[in-house]
């Protein structure tokens, strides 16, 4: 179990890792709250994007993404928090990204993801609570 926890990184990879790790916490910290704060226009953009018209829906997403964005910011359940937020983005990309595309659904999404495949392999890099499990 401890290895769900631990490092493959160190070093100045570790600090970079980190800085990954809490960047992306912060960006889906934001995009979470937008669900909630600007429920019906997110909505409407699900709607557009094929999904079925449910505000649960919108509040399941919004809800991981603040929950895992803060799970990454302390690096408290990293490869848990990337997991799920690498579903979302992936989900992203195959809803959004095939019926709008555009930079952000087709540039950010993907990255995104790339960022959470990352931080699934790497695990939390350094200053995180992961450690303390890691022993």
């Amino acid at each position: 179990m401890h290895t769900f926890f631990a490092n493959r990184v160190t070093g100045r990879a570790a600090a970079a890792t980190a800085a990954l790790r809490v960047f992306s916490g912060i960006f889906f910290v934001f995009f979470g709250i937008l669900k909630f704060t600007m429920h019906e226009f997110e909505l409407s953009e699900f709607i557009l994007y094929g999904f079925p018209d449910s505000s649960l829906i919108v509040y399941l997403v919004g809800l991981l993404e603040v929950v895992a964005g803060l799970m990454l910011i302390a690096g408290a359940g990293t490869r848990l928090a990337a997991l799920g937020l690498a579903v979302v983005m992936a989900g992203a990309i195959l809803t959004a990204g095939v019926r709008v595309g555009g930079w952000f659904h087709l540039g950010v999404a993907p990255t995104m993801l790339v960022a959470m495949l990352y931080l699934l392999w790497a695990g939390p890099g350094s200053r995180a609570l992961d450690a303390r499990f890691a022993v």
